[in-house]
């Protein structure tokens, strides 16, 4: 199944077609009502899986379709590069997210093979091809070699197109990966539910994935330079991965005027990010720079400036930055078995320490804010006094401490994100590695009889936390 051979995609998606028949099928997320239809279903999947499989960062997390490290190390000697590995788990994934929507949607059985052949061409901006697929399924005729030949140039075309240059070129794959499989995602939702190939939709699709592209470009080029003025080879570096994302001439051509102007004077955010409507759209260019600011291990105070100003600019308040920072920490977290060649294996212990520091420093700036709200809420102070002594709370007295709890989080606006979900769970971490005690005096627990006191013990151990009833 190696790439450049010929067909290795008609291997690889008729194995995907024989395991998906093989596996269970896929879960309808919660929360929708029995009386959805089958397109509802699957677009609310489609929603779910493009984060759940790790395609939003670039790499098919395992359980998603895609590769392991165990997975890796037992396939074939000569199976390619870790790129081509990677590039192959991308296939698998999208597949597999395909057949699933195919299966939501209540499409009737046909040859899965030869209709994911048809979404691949979409991908890859082959209208006609796709369209001359579509014919030959409609009239029962077998797929020509040398349609699938054409697909598979194209797809090998992509395969290492986006590494780009380790030392000076963008952080492009994840965001383009992400603008992709958005794409093949909402194509083979239209195609399954309508039943059909509608070629002005799929031309819609294929230009907004380009404009995505295009216009994370412009952003990752204004990060590129928040530093310092890119040298001769970064500059061509970066012009040579415009070329590489395969843009429509007219848009490519504006891009690259863009990129060039970027390079001598900075365009201002705002001015980038001005036609931006869609939330959906905003959240995926703040995730892709925080993401890219990572790559080099560490995050300057001019990344830091430029992405606070991409997220006034966006108009994302500050707590839904942090918590995209801490999802993009849990998925590397979770996930570091799996192969990922673009991206720095350590960006979620350095982007934990640096969401604990800013978090350590909110905290100390608002420790006696909080306490005074506490304070005036008479039952929340004695539910936090009884619960530091050691005593158990109720189920009701639980409910009751959270809920309270949330309400001093959010009149503290720094102090917001723990009223997110997930944000007691967060409180909790914190008082684990914060250097000081977020407990008053009162509230600290006495030594233990032959433990050392604190002023002797010179071991620098954190103090214990107790869990809540």
């Amino acid at each position: 199944m190696d790439l450049g051979k010929a067909g290795w995609l008609s291997s690889l998606l008729e194995e995907a077609v024989a395991a998906h028949a093989r596996a269970p099928g896929p879960v309808v997320p919660p929360g929708l009502p029995e009386s959805s239809s089958g397109r509802a279903r699957a677009r609310a999947y489609l929603r779910r899986m493009l984060r759940a499989s790790g395609l939003l960062y670039g790499t098919p997390a395992e359980g998603g379709g895609g590769l392991s490290a165990e997975a890796l190390a037992s396939e074939p000697t000569g199976t390619g590069a870790p790129e081509e590995v990677l590039f192959r788990a991308v296939v698998r994934t999208l597949a597999r997210m395909a057949l699933d929507i195919a299966h939501l949607a209540g499409a009737p059985p046909g040859p899965r093979r030869e209709q994911l052949l048809l979404l691949f061409a979409v991908l890859t901006g082959q209208l006609d091809e796709a369209q001359a697929i579509e014919e030959k399924l409609r009239q029962g005729h077998e797929v020509a070699r040398k349609l699938w030949g054409k697909v598979e140039d194209a797809l090998e075309r992509r395969a290492l197109s986006l590494a780009g240059d380790p030392a000076y070129g963008l952080v492009l794959h994840n965001g383009a990966l992400y603008a992709d499989a958005h794409m093949f995602g909402r194509q083979a939702l239209d195609f399954f539910a309508r039943g059909g190939l509608h070629l002005d939709m799929a031309r819609r699709r294929v230009d907004f994935a380009a404009r995505q592209k295009a216009l994370l470009v412009e952003v990752l080029a204004g990060l590129a330079c928040v530093d310092r003025q890119p040298t001769f080879s970064a500059r061509r570096a970066i012009l040579r991965q415009v070329e590489d994302l395969g843009l429509p001439d007219a848009l490519e051509g504006e891009l690259r005027a863009a990129v060039k102007q970027s390079f001598e004077r900075r365009r201002p955010l705002r001015t980038v990010v001005k036609d931006v409507r869609s939330v959906d759209l905003r959240r995926f260019i703040l995730e892709q720079t925080l993401l890219a600011s990572l790559v080099d291990g560490r995050r300057s105070r001019g990344e830091r400036a430029f992405i606070e100003h991409l997220a006034q600019a966006l108009r994302v308040p500050e707590s839904t930055v942090h918590q995209l920072e801490l999802e993009v920490a849990e998925f590397y977290a979770k996930n570091r078995s799996v192969v990922d060649v673009f991206t720095v294996s350590s960006a979620a212990d350095l982007m934990g320490e640096d969401l604990v520091s800013r978090m350590q420093d909110t905290l100390e700036r608002n420790f006696h804010r909080l306490m005074q709200e506490v304070r005036e809420t008479g039952e929340l102070y004695h539910l936090l006094t009884k619960v530091a002594r050691g005593h158990n709370l109720t189920p009701e007295e639980r409910r009751r401490m959270r809920a309270q709890l949330l309400d001093v989080a959010k009149a503290i606006p720094a102090l917001a994100i723990f009223a997110a979900p997930g944000g007691m769970l967060l409180l909790v971490a914190l008082a684990k590695v914060l250097p000081f005690n977020l407990l008053p005096s009162s509230f600290q627990d006495e030594p233990a009889p032959g433990d050392p006191d604190e002023e002797g013990s010179g071991g620098g151990d954190e103090p214990p936390v107790r869990k809540v009833g």
